[in-house]
């Protein structure tokens, strides 16, 4: 297993910062949350990538991901979302990230025709994406929050250049168990995003095993060889602790579940 954790947790935060911060912590990428509050997003010149693709690599840090906010189900025409999800590769290819992050985005909607709408978008940019050598994610969010909903879309988009990120958050708000995500995730898996909270209705970002998801679950119905990526929200609640103090025990806490889960034959994905 490998580890991530998302700069939404750190935001605004200079790219050294957060490239010292994963190596000092023994984790082996960043989730570059790709926003103009941020260092890199998709207008940033070919120069700001290049500096930020060496200081990453300086520190021994790759990017898992670009995550965008891209949102593939959304009402309106195609044209400006495709694009969008263009210099989102774009982005990713020249930090030489596998992934870029997607929402569904189509709550407006009837089910029917935001499902449309982002088969047909992911399926017109996910050959684009392969070409650069990325896999757009669509993220297990809003109006598509399980993993149902989410291989519903992808099971029709059937290319390798269109895949899902698992938001073990938005899978249990939506019902739905870590071995039943999985098993509609199976074949669409691109990697693991864990968080924790105090319930459903406080969604303030703790520490990693002090709320109330299950991530020993989600961990283990994880694939053993893939990613888990911490997405701690402090971007979008101020008032939750600072995570550079955490992310030591968060890291050891998801070594200790990935044990675990090995100690008991990876059994997780089947239970319920």
């Amino acid at each position: 297993m490998r580890y991530a954790f998302s700069t939404l947790g750190l935001p605004g935060a200079p790219l050294d910062r957060s490239a010292a911060l994963a190596a000092a912590h023994g984790y082996d990428a960043l989730e570059l949350r790709a926003h103009p509050e941020e260092p890199l997003h998709p207008d940033s010149p070919p120069a700001d990538r290049a500096a930020g693709l060496r200081t990453l690599a300086a520190a021994g840090i790759a990017v898992l991901g670009v995550a965008g906010y891209a949102r593939v189900a959304a009402p309106g025409a195609d044209e400006p979302v495709l694009a969008e999800l263009h210099t989102l590769v774009r982005l990713a290819a020249d930090l030489e990230a596998p992934y870029v992050r997607v929402f569904p985005g189509g709550a407006e909607l009837p089910e029917s025709a935001a499902d449309a709408r982002a088969v047909r978008r992911l399926a017109a940019a996910a050959p684009f994406a392969e070409r650069h050598g990325v896999r757009i994610l669509l993220e297990t969010h809003d109006s598509h929050r399980t993993g149902a909903a989410a291989a519903r879309v992808l099971d029709r988009v059937g290319h390798g250049g269109a895949g899902a990120l698992w938001d073990v958050l938005h899978t249990w708000l939506g019902g739905e168990s870590p071995a039943q995500s999985r098993r509609a995730l199976e074949r669409h898996l691109g990697y693991v995003q864990v968080k924790d909270v105090a319930s459903a209705q406080e969604l303030t970002p703790l520490g990693l095993g002090a709320g109330v998801l299950p991530l020993a679950e989600a961990v283990a119905a994880a694939p053993p060889d893939g990613w888990l990526c911490w997405e701690y929200e402090k971007r979008w609640y101020p008032g939750a602790a600072e995570l550079p103090g955490q992310l030591a025990r968060g890291r050891e806490y998801l070594e200790q579940l990935v044990a675990r889960g090995a100690g008991t034959g990876g059994t997780g994905a089947q239970a319920e």
